[in-house]
């Protein structure tokens, strides 16, 4: 796809997020399974419930568009869910183990808050704004999420893998 304008570069930028989104729906299930703490695993619940509704925002701003949102694989996701899925796989303990899922799930986060972002100041720059309030709304649920995975780890589980023995 060329870029000529700044429409294009939306409409990339738009499809590369909604393959990080069905990356992303396909991933949570199994950060969820592999938490010992039940908080984690139920703010990875949450948040795949909310991965869904992003998805169908995404999708009602290409019907909006009369585009349709595959056609692109966003790599960067791709490779974060994978260092996320070393995570679930290291020989750990629990506690350690919800650690580095804390980790990688922020790093996606961190992610897409930067993706939505992007999109959104791009859809205000083209006076889509109904668009923009969509996306907006969605930068705020992932700052909510990425809030909340800080304060897990800062209510406990960071303390409980500390408390773990260091291996010599």
């Amino acid at each position: 796809m060329k870029l000529a304008s700044l429409h294009d570069l939306y409409v990339s930028e738009l499809k590369d997020i909604y393959s990080a989104e069905k990356q992303i729906r396909q991933a949570l299930p199994k950060l969820s399974k592999a938490a010992s703490s039940t908080k984690l695993r139920d703010a990875f619940a949450h948040h795949l419930g909310e991965t869904h509704e992003h998805i169908k925002r995404l999708e009602t701003i290409f019907e909006r568009l009369s585009l349709s949102p595959g056609g692109k694989k966003c790599v960067a996701m791709e490779g974060l869910i994978k260092e996320g899925g070393e995570a679930i796989n290291e020989d750990s303990e629990d506690s350690v183990r919800d650690v580095a899922l804390i980790a990688a799930a922020q790093r996606v986060e961190h992610y897409e808050m930067a993706a939505y972002g992007c999109v959104r100041t791009f859809a205000n720059a083209l006076n889509y704004k109904d668009a923009a309030k969509v996306l907006q709304k969605t930068l705020d649920e992932d700052g909510a999420a990425d809030k909340k995975l800080t304060a897990l780890a800062q209510g406990g589980i960071n303390e409980k893998a500390c408390a773990e023995p260091v291996a010599v």
